[in-house]
Parts: structure tokens; C-alpha cells; sequence
């Protein structure tokens, strides 16, 4: 029920506005000066004020000004005499959602007293998914102990309240869109629009209308005005993943935007202009990608003004504990599985595997092992990942002679042993270029280079 404070000296009034509301369905609640009325702000959840604006002590004026100090969303509508319109100015300037004059009639107060609490909903309502967005992307909820991460979170809060383009690198499933948006929910732009868009597989004509927009007719199948993300962005924050995906004649429009803030639709001769915090993300080395001539020097200066790499998960193995609880809660409260619980050994065994699709692919385990687990309870053998499950048995393992294994040999060494041989001898076919001997060995260049640097194999 929606809650309406009455403010007035004259006790008669009190009685029939109260009785008329009442009527309506409101929860009403009285006030016979301003001083009381205050009180009851303090002490009750009030969703609005209809106040007389001629009282003694504190008048509705004032009343005003230290509701809107206690909380500056609450709709007041000031009650005024027939003449006192210079009063009633001032009120409205001071924040006042309406006023009334009197004589009013009863359908004109309920009426504004609709409009005004539906004004306050929509605000709440607002303020609430803002709330919720920034407890999302909040740094409490960005899990991570691991020192790289700690760098990471003091990054994010020194760059949110500037408005500097950010270059976020790391691997597919490190979280790079998790950065973008606690960059923006804790910038100045927070109230403003977020808008992503993956550049990654679209053609370069769909692209180019995905972020520019397009006029009536640009084009077959064009058969309406539509904007692009950047003006959908205007005073907020643009997130473009995958931007090593751009093709390059696009790379020369998006460059333009970075440095004159202006643009055209696709097929219109308009100018626009907007103001676009950009923030982008790629998995792909594009300082490598410029050296190939794949990716424009120009752009890449442009983008990457402030650089912040995600380590995989294999480079933060200490947090995985700390992930693994985060999601078995999560998905305990989605489940509705309130007492589900992961065994310790569960968490150890979790920790030794390479999780090349990183975070992303360790919350997919844990959410299907949270609905395949018997008793609540997820055990070692509900979290092989797909990976590992799609895998057959090798053949050549049968003709393996482990008595070439020196005896008592403990088990990571051998493993270790076998590792740096394979790595050795892939980097030596491939010449040492490790894009192929990446691919030859399965894996990905990142992991390639992490093995590499592991077993202290150095670049030719």
C-alpha cells in the first residue's frame, strides 16, 4: 500500500483529505505543522507529501527543502491559495512535484496524487536495478584474493571516474565484460547507458550499421530509421569485445568517432555527435595484430590509453576455492538447493585442471554438477569438465612401457618430464613460431606460453 502524509494547521482539512484518500486505498498518515510532519518522515516510510504551504513554525516551504535533504526522490505537491503563484514557483524550483490551488476538487487531488506515486515507483524502481547492476560489478563481488587480481581492482577504481578508454586483454571466459561494466557502474556515467557489442562474426556491412545506425532505405531490408550503439551510448559507456575482430575499413570509422565525436548513419547525411566513454576488449595480442598489419597502429594508440590484462585461471589457481563457493552458493539459491554443498576433495581435484575456457567454464561445471549431484553433495566425479568427458582413450597408451619411468618417480614429475618434451619438440618443428606449435600441440598460444615459460623455455 502506498503511503501519503498530509501536512496541514487546520484539523477540519486534515479530516476530509485523510477520509477521501482513505477511500482511494491509500495508507494515510496526518500532520498538524511541519515540525511533525518531520518526525513522522523520520520514523515512517512515507511515499508522499501533500502540504499546505502557509503554516506557523516551519512552513510548507521548508518543509520541502528538509524533506528533499532526507531524501531527495520523495514527491511533495504543495498546497497554495488562490494568488500565492509566486510561492508556488518557488516551490517548483525547490523540487516540488506539483501544486494545487484551492479550491481544488476531489478528482484533481486524486489525480496528481496517482501520477506523483507512479513517478516515485518508476524512481525506486530505477534505483533499485541500479543498485542491483552495481552489486553485480561491485569489487566485492568480483572474486579474487590472488595478488594479479588485487592489481586488477586497484586499476578499476583509480580509471572508473575518468573517462578514458580502457583496453581489456585475456582469454575468452576470463571475465573481460565483468571489468567493462564495474568500470562504468562506478564512473560518473553509472546512470547512463551501458551498451556492448561482440564484433566478432558479423559481416562487415551488419557491423557497420550495428554501430553507426542506418537511415530509412540505406539499404535492402532497411525499412526504418535505426540507431546505432553509439548514439544508444550518448553520456555513457560503449563496450566493444572482440575489437581485434573489426575489419580494417570499419577500424578508419571508429577511429574517426575516438577523435572528433562525430559520426553518420549508414545512408544519412546528418552529423551527429555524441559523448562515448569506450571500453574495449580482445582476446587476441594486438600489438601482433598491428605488426601484421591486421590492425591499425593509429587505433590501437587510441584504444589502449589505459591496458588491463586478465590473467587465466591457470595463473590464479588460489582463487579457484574462493570461485567455487561463489558459485555453488549461486546456483544453491537458482536450484532452489539451499543445502548444497561441494566435498573438499571435490575442490582439490578442481584446482588441477588446465581450464583453458577459464572462469566461464568453471561456473558451466559447477552449475552441471549442481543439477546432476546426488544429496546435495558434488563430488570429484560430478565436475569432469566436457572437455575432459569427450575425450577417448588413446591408443598408443596400451604399447606405453612404464618401465622406463625410473622407480619411485613421483607422478608430477613424469608428467612435468613428458610436458617439456612435447613442448620442446613442437616449438622445434614450428621453428619456434608459436602460433603453430600452439595448434600442433592443442592448445592455445597463451597456454603455449605459459608451459614455455614454466619449464623456463626461452624464445629463439
Amino acid at each position: 500500500m502506498n503511503t501519503v502524509l498530509i501536512v496541514d494547521d487546520e484539523p477540519n482539512y486534515l479530516i476530509v483529505l485523510s477520509e477521501l484518500l482513505s477511500e482511494e486505498g491509500f495508507g494515510v498518515f496526518t500532520a498538524g505543522n511541519g515540525e511533525e510532519a518531520l518526525k513522522i518522515l523520520g520514523e515512517t516510510d512515507i511515499d508522499l507529501v501533500i502540504t499546505d504551504m502557509r503554516m506557523p513554525g516551519l512552513d510548507g516551504l521548508g518543509l520541502l527543502k528538509a524533506a528533499k535533504a532526507l531524501n531527495p526522490d520523495l514527491p511533495v505537491i504543495m498546497v497554495t491559495a488562490f494568488g500565492e503563484v509566486e510561492m508556488a514557483v518557488a516551490a517548483m524550483k525547490a523540487g516540488a512535484f506539483n501544486y494545487l490551488t484551492k479550491p481544488f476538487n476531489n478528482d484533481e487531488l486524486v489525480l496528481n496524487t496517482s501520477k506523483a506515486l507512479e513517478h516515485y515507483a518508476v524512481l525506486r524502481e530505477n534505483m533499485r536495478l541500479r543498485e542491483e547492476m552495481r552489486s553485480r560489478t561491485s569489487f566485492s563481488s568480483m572474486v579474487g584474493k590472488n595478488q594479479k587480481m588485487q592489481a586488477i581492482f586497484n586499476l578499476i577504481e583509480k580509471v572508473a571516474p575518468t573517462s578514458t578508454s580502457v583496453l581489456i586483454t585475456g582469454e575468452s571466459g576470463t571475465g573481460k565484460e565483468l571489468v567493462a561494466r564495474a568500470i562504468h557502474c562506478n564512473s560518473p556515467r553509472e546512470k547512463a547507458p551501458f551498451i556492448s557489442l561482440n564484433c566478432a562474426g558479423l559481416p562487415e556491412n551488419l557491423l557497420e550499421s550495428e554501430l553507426f545506425g542506418h537511415e530509412k532505405g540505406a539499404f535492402t531490408g532497411a525499412i526504418a530509421l535505426r540507431k546505432g550503439r553509439f548514439e544508444l551510448a550518448d553520456t555513457g559507456s560503449l563496450f566493444l569485445d572482440e575489437v581485434g575482430e573489426m575489419p580494417m575499413p570499419l577500424q578508419a570509422k571508429l577511429l574517426r568517432v575516438l577523435q572528433e565525436r562525430t559520426f553518420e548513419r549508414v545512408g544519412g547525411s546528418q552529423t551527429l555527435r555524441v559523448d562515448v566513454r569506450i571500453i574495449a576488449a580482445t582476446n587476441r595480442d594486438l600489438k601482433d595484430e598491428v605488426d601484421k598489419g591486421h590492425f591499425r597502429e593509429d587505433l590501437y594508440y587510441r584504444l589502449n590509453v589505459l591496458h588491463i590484462h586478465l590473467p587465466p585461471l591457470r595463473e590464479r589457481t588460489d582463487d579457484i576455492p574462493m570461485l567455487v563457493a561463489h558459485f555453488v552458493n549461486k546456483y544453491a539459491v537458482q536450484l532452489n538447493k539451499p543445502k548444497l554443498e561441494i566435498a573438499t576433495e571435490t575442490v582439490r581435484f578442481l584446482m588441477t585442471l588446465p581450464w583453458e575456457g577459464n572462469i566461464r567454464e568453471l561456473e558451466n561445471t559447477i552449475e552441471r554438477a549442481a543439477i546432476l549431484c546426488s544429496r546435495n553433495l558434488i563430488r570429484p566425479e560430478d565436475v569432469q569438465p566436457e572437455s575432459m568427458a569427450e575425450k577417448k582413450p588413446l591408443q598408443w597408451m596400451n604399447g606405453l612401457d612404464l618401465n622406463m619411468i625410473p622407480e619411485h618417480t613421483p607422478l608430477p614429475d613424469v608428467l612435468d618430464g613428458i610436458e617439456k618434451k612435447m613442448v620442446l619438440s613442437a616449438l622445434d618443428k614450428a621453428d619456434y613460431v608459436q602460433t603453430k606449435a600452439a595448434d600442433a600441440l592443442g592448445i592455445t598460444k597463451s597456454l603455449l606460453q605459459y608451459k614455455m615459460k614454466k619449464h623456463s623455455i626461452v624464445k629463439r
